[in-house]
């Protein structure tokens, strides 16, 4: 099996640059993956797939605003992660002219380079915090094509994100309503989004790729709702990833406590699910990690089959696509 592997091709046209005007709206393909059979159905079907005993887990992270520039506009910073008071790892463009002991204001904070780590992101230590929500934007995955905008503040998040800290937004979960999630059995859990989720595969054979880590929060209350689910859809390849990180198979699924930590787990054909019973999912990019995750669920040749009429069908792609329920 190679990356190449897992490829296909998109017209160009077909990525999803602006959310629809309603979030309902999207249009959801059906993957049968026992009988091979591919419905193409709209979101706001979505209860007609689910019984009473299942249950939806979704992902409260909320997506804060962190490219911010230089007050001079010649340095652009990606605030990646808060270490501490004051203390942020950041992604910084152009690398050159941020060596340690180089300072950058940004909004009246001025931040100075502690450290460079082995992969180039910064240590910044700032002398007062700069006001994200004045001077951020929203870094908005590249296939967009654009600067981030109003609207996207709000439809760039989940309406029940909460818990900030991400740099994407989890997904497959901006289709969802109050109205939606209030007749549907449902939980949360938190994993952070980072940067490293647009990260290609650069190697020939997936197994050698180094999978970026993220930091992830499950409550004991979500771990004894996910123990007493008939059936358990995950909705995104981020919770797919907690669920699959905690899972030790067998009963109980997971150990009833409060979970904290970081996951770098790499789902890809062939693994072996021991959590996730079905997954609600968007469209992503040719030859990444998160099309190896839908594949590892669905087999890769029905997935590739159902991403082919995706494209004949004029399915949108990618964050504010359409969506995909793999059953």
């Amino acid at each position: 099996m190679t990356t190449r592997d897992f490829h296909y091709d998109l017209p160009e046209e077909l990525i999803a640059s602006h959310p629809l005007e309603e979030r309902s709206a999207s249009r959801m393909m059906v993957i049968h993956r026992e009988s091979g059979l591919i419905e193409h159905r709209m979101f706001r079907d979505l209860q007609e797939y689910l019984t009473p005993d299942d249950l939806l887990v979704l992902n409260d992270t909320r997506v804060i605003p962190a490219r911010v520039f230089s007050d001079d506009g010649k340095i652009e910073l990606l605030c990646l992660d808060r270490l501490g008071e004051g203390e942020w790892r950041c992604l910084v463009k152009p690398g050159k002219k941020m060596r340690e002991g180089k300072a950058v204001a940004v909004g009246g904070s001025t931040g100075t380079v502690v450290e460079i780590f082995s992969n180039g992101d910064r240590l910044i230590r700032w002398d007062s915090e700069p006001d994200l929500d004045t001077h951020g934007h929203l870094a908005l995955p590249h296939y967009m094509g654009r600067d981030d905008e109003l609207e996207d503040r709000e439809r760039y998040q989940t309406v029940f994100s909460k818990e900030e800290g991400a740099i994407a937004a989890p997904t497959a979960g901006l289709h969802f309503t109050p109205e939606v999630l209030a007749d549907i059995r449902h939980a949360f859990l938190t994993l952070h989004v980072g940067v490293g989720t647009f990260r290609p595969v650069s190697v020939e054979r997936p197994e050698e790729h180094e999978m970026h880590s993220e930091r992830f929060a499950v409550s004991a209350e979500t771990a004894r709702q996910v123990n007493q689910a008939g059936r358990l859809v995950a909705v995104g390849t981020t919770v797919t990833r907690v669920l699959e990180s905690l899972g030790k198979g067998g009963v109980p699924k997971l150990d009833e406590q409060d979970h904290q930590g970081e996951t770098d787990i790499f789902i890809y054909p062939p693994y072996r699910f021991k959590v996730v019973d079905a997954l609600l999912t968007n469209f992503h990019l040719p030859e990444s990690t998160l099309i190896m995750l839908v594949s590892a669920m669905a087999g890769r040749e029905l997935v590739l089959e159902a991403y082919k009429e995706a494209v004949k069908e004029k399915y949108r792609f990618y964050s504010y696509g359409d969506c995909m329920l793999v059953l």
